[in-house]
């Protein structure tokens, strides 16, 4: 069974995911584009909210930390 709170996390690291791939895609950034679709994915696959939590908060970052 699903929390309501992990339920708004995963609607909270899809739609910022959603807002990178279209981002990536138009900008032909790879980051940003694979940080995008591992956010809006790996809700799918992590139950735990502190994990969840813990891994959307770093994709999220990577963007602002990687540059090339």
């Amino acid at each position: 069974m699903i929390s309501a709170s992990t339920l708004m996390w995963c609607i909270l690291f899809g739609s910022i995911g959603l807002g990178f791939f279209v981002y990536g895609k138009k900008q032909k950034a790879l980051v940003p584009l694979f940080c995008g679709i591992g956010l809006m994915v790996f809700p799918y696959f992590i139950s735990n909210p502190y994990i969840l939590v813990f891994s959307g908060t770093v994709l999220v970052a990577a963007p602002f930390v990687i540059k090339v």
